[in-house]
Parts: C-alpha cells; structure tokens; sequence
C-alpha cells in the first residue's frame, strides 16, 4: 500500500480537508518552492486561481481564509483557530500580508484570490493555480496543485505520476504491500497476523515504533478534544444560515436516564452527541482530524468513544485498544485512497461519510475481537449502506445536511460491526467490489451533486 496512516488521519482546522486543509498545505508548498529558488523577497505580489469545487463552494468552506493563513506561513497542524479571524480581518483592511511570515507584500482580497466558478481542471475538481509576480509584473514563479482529499495535495507533475510509476515505487517500500482487501486478508492468513499488526509493520517504515505510537495516540487526544470542546458549546454556527448548535443540548438530554426519549436507546444518543459535537467544531473553524476527511471528521471519534465509554464496561481502556482502532480504520482507509477516492468532488458523500462509516465499523470490529474476515465484512456492510450517497451542502457550508450525516453514518458503523460479529465474516459481496461500485457510481454522478451547492439540498432549500 502506498499511504502512510498519518495520510490517512491528519491534524487541521475546519471546516474542509480538501477546500481548507489542502489549500493552506498547497500554498505552504509553493512557498517552498519560492524559498527554494531565493524568490520570497523579490515577490511583490501573489494570485491564487481557484477552479472547480474549489470556486464553487470555496467561500462557505473557508478556501480564501486558508489560502490566505497558507501565505503568511501558517500550516493546518499548528495554526491557532483562536487567532484566524482577526487576521484575515486585519489582511482584508490594510491590504498587506507578511508573505511567509517574514516579507510584506501588497495583497488585495478581491483580486489577487480569483474564483473561476465557470471552469474546473481536467485532472481534478479541485485545482488551484499559484502565480508569484516580481517588479514590473515580471512572472516569477508558478505551479498547480491539486486538492485531493482529505487534506492531500499534489501538483501538476504528481498527479501524472501518481497513476504510473509512483505506486510502483513506493510498493516495494513496506513488507506487508497490498492494493486491495483480497491481498490484505490473503496476506493475514498466510502470516497469521491482524489487520492492525499488518499496518503497524508498514508504519514503521516512515518512522520508529516510539513516534508512531505517540503521534496516533496525538490523534486520538485530538479528535477526543474535539467531542469534549463540541459537547459544552452553544450558539450559532457562522455562515449565515443560522443553524443552532445542537451537540451539548443532545448530551444533557442522552445523560439524563428516562429522559424525554427512553433510555434503551442512550448509548445511541451519546454517539450522536458525539459525533454532532466534533462537527460543529468543525463548522467553526476548529481544531478536528481528517478521519479521513473533516466533513466526517465526527464519525471515527464517535464510534471510538463508544468504545471506550460503552463497550468496555468496567475494565479500563487501554491505549494499545485506540492504536488497533485506529490502525485497522486507517487500512481500510487506505483501501478506498487507492482504489477510489475519499474526495466528495469526485465521489459525492458517499467518498466521506460513506468511507469513515467503513473505516469506523472495521475499527471497531477490531476492538471487540473480530477476525480480519468479520472486520472486512463490517467495512462492507458499512459502505453498501452509503452508496449514491450526494455531497449537496446548503450555501456551501459544512453543515447541513453534513453535520448530521456524520450521526447517522457512526449509527451505521456500529451496527455494521455487531452485524458482521453475529457471523463468521463469510458473505456474498466483498469490499473490494463495493469500494468498486463507490468509485463507478461516483464517476455517473452528475457533477452538481457531487460538492459544487448547484443541486439536490442545496437548490430545493427555500430559506424563509
């Protein structure tokens, strides 16, 4: 396989992996690329040419503030949410930006950010030109990159190459390799081992056993943040729709025994508190994890905290319990990278929510004791139940109908999981044919419906 988990799993800022995180990373790399060449201090000024998904839906996805955060040299892992509107705000007034954090330059918002929303790149829905200029207009430097889900980012050259001789190389680079789910459970038989202790092997290959158990246990706090920061506040998302922030109302009322609704259903409830608190963090501009993208960023960090919460009992969790989780829903992430698209420009919701609902039901299958044919079964039954599945978001926002999708689709990955448990993993349809259905049906869909607000919800909502 060709991608390492932390491809998979990525620390960012919402509310888009593929219209924020990607951006700010792309522009993070054309500025190395000027740095590079000696070019920072001879730019006096920058266009950034948005095309596609990108154009479409940019605004309400927060593209233009991370291309700008991307300038000053900020990056997804680090930059402060707290201090992201006050910046852009005083760019917009004084119309100047320390490229790089080190070299001001004049910047004017509405010129130098253009949206073409009339045209999209043949490669991907989601390409972005970056265009340095030197005295006198002279073009210094150029380059275009690709958004391609979950935060990943490729350049014109890359994403040639990605379809050729890159997977080749990068094969032979991990001992248990493997580009679909056959090889994966074939390759467990013969060695006996777990999906989990496969992925930890090729892990290991990008650094040591040490920094890879601490950066997925970084993962975790970072997604568990998220549900605890989601779970206690209130208000209004921002956008202009004004949706109303339902996470902490939905906690109270799922802790409270024999509430308004019956208690056989409160370890449900609490998973829709979750997963429904980390994605208004999300809408907000928060601190979340690609899981493997941030609009279902809530899916994955709810069904994990319904293990550890619900499914235990008394006995504590322990870590290596939320690395086997993790590990096994990155394999299976991994899956769907390569054989498909996790990228709602090219595969509509079903590529989001769709594949974190797979991803969520394997891991949790894993922790609960299941054999890597149950776990396969569980991520099968989880997508077959997401297929078609539209990215239609209302005036382009993250939020409706996605922020409650990511309830339904952690609803999904546990049963998914408890139905794949209740037999001995043997089934009719693979996942390797369902991850190929995914990717047929996202290649039919008509491209209004797959993240660009021109169909479905978002032309039928009549705001009164």
């Amino acid at each position: 396989m060709n991608y390492s988990v932390f491809e998979v799993f990525r620390i960012g800022i919402g509310p888009s992996s593929s219209h924020t995180v990607g951006p700010m990373s792309a522009v993070n790399r054309f500025l190395n690329e000027l740095d590079t060449r000696h070019l920072v201090k001879k730019t006096v000024n920058v266009k950034v040419h948005l095309y596609g998904s990108l154009a479409l839906t940019g605004v309400g996805h927060g593209t233009d503030t991370a291309v700008i955060l991307g300038l000053m040299g900020e990056v997804p892992q680090t930059v402060d949410p707290a201090k992201v509107a006050p910046l852009i705000a005083d760019i917009k007034d004084t119309q100047l930006l320390p490229l790089m954090g080190k070299h001001e330059i004049a910047f004017e918002y509405a010129k130098d950010i253009i949206f073409h929303h009339a045209k999209s790149l043949a490669e991907h829905p989601n390409g972005m030109l970056l265009e340095a200029f030197g005295a006198e207009n002279a073009l210094l430097h150029s380059n275009t990159y690709f958004s391609i889900g979950g935060g990943a980012v490729l350049d014109l050259a890359e994403i040639s190459a990605s379809k050729t001789q890159l997977k080749k190389v990068e094969k032979s680079k991990h001992p248990y390799a493997f580009s679909s789910a056959t090889e994966l459970l074939h390759l467990g038989q013969e060695k006996h081992l777990s999906i989990a202790e496969m992925v930890w092997q090729n892990e290991l290959q990008y650094q040591d056993a040490a920094a890879t158990r601490e950066h997925l246990l970084a993962i975790w706090d970072v997604m568990n943040s998220s549900i605890e920061r989601g779970l206690v506040a209130e208000g209004m998302l921002p956008g202009g729709l004004k949706v109303k922030r339902r996470a902490a109302s939905l906690y109270r009322q799922s802790s409270v025994f024999g509430g308004k609704l019956t208690s056989d259903f409160q370890a449900m409830d609490m998973v829709s508190a979750f997963a429904i608190a980390v994605n208004e963090e999300n809408a907000c501009g928060g601190r979340v994890v690609t899981a493997p993208t941030n609009g279902s960023a809530g899916v994955i960090p709810a069904v994990l905290a319904y293990y550890t919460r619900f499914s235990r009992g008394s006995d504590a969790v322990k870590d290596d319990d939320i690395i086997k989780f993790l590990l096994t829903a990155a394999g299976i992430g991994m899956l769907y990278k390569k054989n498909a698209s996790i990228s709602a420009a090219e595969m509509g919701c079903q590529g989001e929510i769709g594949v974190s609902c797979s991803m969520a039901a394997a891991g949790l299958a894993a922790v609960l004791g299941a054999t890597n044919a149950q776990i396969e079964n569980a991520a099968e039954i989880a997508m077959e139940h997401n297929l078609g599945m539209t990215c239609d978001p209302i005036g382009g926002l993250v939020q409706v109908p996605c922020i409650e999708r990511n309830s339904m689709g952690a609803v999904k990955a546990i049963n998914a999981a408890r139905l794949a448990m209740m037999d001995d993993g043997a089934h009719l349809v693979s996942l390797d044919a369902v991850i190929e259905t995914m990717r047929q049906t996202g290649v039919d869909m008509q491209s209004k419906y797959r993240e660009t607000a021109l169909g479905g919800l978002a032309v039928n909502f009549v705001e009164c």
